[in-house]
């Protein structure tokens, strides 16, 4: 682990201590997943489902409050160095068995901000070095309301997916619905909602509800 030159010594045994604790909640919590390749860093109050279902690469972090519902037909595949910070959901289907849904993958260094929400009952895949800003919301779904003499809940609902490519910085608060693809290498600015595909290497701006696209 490489210190700023600006951390004192105290703050390095600090940091140092914290993190032994999360590897040891890791090498506990690895025991019930499917693949963890090398290091697990688990902070408090995390909790795994179904985790059978879920792989890891090495030196996966799941920080404080991180919930991962692993039941899904493809599992959650988190590739090396990936963070899942705190108070991020990842729900790829219901808690009680219902509405069963695709999965997750994530490519190497690659992280969800604070609170996020990854619902990828749809597929979801996220390239590599991918950065999320906090609060981001995923929906690789939506409901069928074709019909007006049958209620929404009841048409079901379709799913295409999502796939975010290599390189993309996406801003805070952030909101990706189904059926989009970010290029590579893009920029989305904070509070922006995603509605369609996103050429590589665009930076996308939500002013006023429109979006706009440069670069």
């Amino acid at each position: 682990m490489g210190f700023d030159s600006n951390v004192s010594n105290i703050d390095k045994v600090n940091i140092l201590i914290r993190t032994g604790i999360k590897a040891g909640r890791g090498l506990w919590k690895r025991l019930f997943l499917k693949k963890a390749s090398g290091l697990l860093l688990v902070g408090r109050h995390v909790q795994v489902s179904h985790g059978k279902h879920i792989s890891c690469g090495k030196n996966v972090k799941f920080e404080d409050y991180a919930e991962i519902h692993g039941l899904c037909l493809d599992g959650i595949i988190l590739g090396d160095y990936v963070t899942i910070s705190r108070g991020v959901m990842i729900r790829p289907s219901s808690y009680y068995g219902g509405d069963f849904g695709q999965g997750l993958v994530m490519g190497e260094h690659s992280s969800i901000g604070p609170y996020g929400y990854v619902g990828c009952s749809g597929k979801i895949t996220i390239g590599k070095n991918v950065m999320f800003g906090p609060k981001c919301s995923l929906f690789a779904e939506n409901h069928n309301f074709s019909d007006t003499e049958i209620s929404i809940k009841s048409q079901g609902v379709n799913q295409k997916g999502i796939n975010i490519e290599d390189e993309c910085w996406i801003g805070s608060n952030v909101t990706i619905l189904d059926g989009v693809t970010i290029g590579r290498g893009s920029v989305i600015g904070a509070g922006t909602l995603v509605t369609k595909n996103v050429p590589a290497g665009s930076i996308v701006m939500d002013k006023r509800n429109k979006l706009e696209r440069s670069r």
